[in-house]
């Protein structure tokens, strides 16, 4: 059961992230472990994690669905966990996976309102109000229920269908239009590395946020704040534009990626070492002979983003999204072009790269579950 377990906090781990471009909902991660009714398990459990994971890929018909975890730094001690738990807690927390803060106050919030994302929560808004007015905006809270069929997020505020997104705080703008360094040494959100951290089990095996991808800082009197340390950031200049965009195979989003000016993406069927973004896993037989291992590669440089083909069979480029075939222009190896706000890349038929404000809904009726290897009937999702 323990390598059960360990397999599926693996996979949920795979949707973490603090990157402020991808992440799609913020969680106080020491709030959900406590959902005991959904399972009748343990006082605490981190697998639950799971559970609210998969509830926000069927919120959002959408596949590998991000989520901004935080927890307060007593969660890492909390003995209603397991002690292989405390310690995941702690490597994902310094892997950057999740933000752990001294005290949790209003971080939850504050990283919701500066990215202009939904808190999964199961507290009341009015609880809230006051701090946050604009937790009474429809589809601002989100709270997971128990369903026959599952684990569902619901509206706390409103009715109806996902709500439409929200634009970022101005005050997330401007802080996020910055790169910042935190003074502690090994800041794994805020540093691009340096000297040992001694509270830390995993310091030697530590991984760095790129700078495209700091979380949003705390703002503390003012001044912007690393919210793990508390120390008073620096000011390292402007942050590297960047762009988000979508694979959609057959309809289907199945994944997000961010394209910056510092840092092209290889996009195919296993590029090179790992890197970029592999679509093997959802293509079909037909597909994965046409598509090379690295199939195209896309640029951002001055706001223009660049598609160049390196592959052995060439690419599509659809202006406009264009579905008419007639309108299809070939890239053929070593060949670039400028895409427009929706022009659309396609690699082979059906097998399509997008901006992901192009696409409003990601067409996916039941999203690939992170929850297959759970140990028990009741955390395992319906069909498994």
């Amino acid at each position: 059961m323990r390598f059960e377990v360990s397999k599926v906090l693996d996979a949920i781990e795979v949707r973490l992230t603090t990157d402020p471009a991808l992440a799609r909902a913020v969680v106080d991660l020491s709030e959900v472990v406590r959902y005991a009714d959904l399972d009748g398990g343990r006082p605490a459990s981190l697998v639950r994690l799971g559970l609210l994971v998969d509830a926000l890929g069927r919120y959002v018909a959408e596949e590998n669905v991000p989520v901004y975890a935080v927890a307060p730094r007593g969660l890492i001690s909390d003995t209603d966990l397991t002690s292989n738990e405390r310690m995941v807690v702690r490597r994902w927390a310094d892997d950057g996976k999740i933000e752990v803060v001294p005290q949790l106050d209003d971080r939850v919030l504050e990283v919701a309102e500066m990215l202009g994302l939904p808190v999964l929560t199961r507290d009341r808004e009015d609880r809230f109000r006051d701090r946050r007015p604009w937790v009474t905006d429809p589809g601002r809270l989100l709270a997971l229920v128990s369903n026959q069929g599952g684990p569902v997020l619901v509206p706390r505020v409103g009715r109806g269908e996902v709500a439409p997104p929200v634009p970022r705080s101005p005050l997330g703008e401007r802080l996020l239009a910055r790169v910042w360094n935190c003074p502690a040494p090994n800041c794994t959100s805020y540093s691009t590395g340096g000297a040992g951290d001694s509270d830390s089990f995993f310091s030697d095996m530590r991984t760095f946020t790129s700078p495209v991808s700091q979380p949003p800082p705390a703002l503390r009197s003012g001044a912007p704040t690393c919210p793990r340390h508390g120390e008073r950031l620096r000011d390292a200049g402007a942050r590297p534009a960047t762009e988000v965009f979508s694979v959609r195979i057959d309809g289907v989003i199945r994944q997000r990626f961010v394209v910056s000016e510092d840092q092209p993406v290889v996009i195919g069927r296993a590029p090179e070492g790992g890197a970029g973004v592999m679509l093997g896993q959802w293509l079909t037989d037909d597909a994965r002979k046409w598509i090379s291992r690295g199939h195209v590669q896309l640029s951002l440089r001055a706001g223009e983003v660049t598609v160049t083909d390196i592959s052995m069979n060439g690419s599509g480029l659809r202006p406009g999204g264009a579905p008419d075939d007639d309108q299809r222009l070939t890239l053929k190896r070593d060949e670039s072009r400028v895409l427009g706000p929706e022009d659309v890349v396609e690699l082979y038929a059906g097998v399509h790269l997008g901006r992901s404000k192009m696409w409003a809904t990601g067409g996916v009726v039941q999203p690939e579950s992170v929850m297959g290897e759970a140990p028990t009937m009741a955390f395992r999702p319906v069909g498994r």
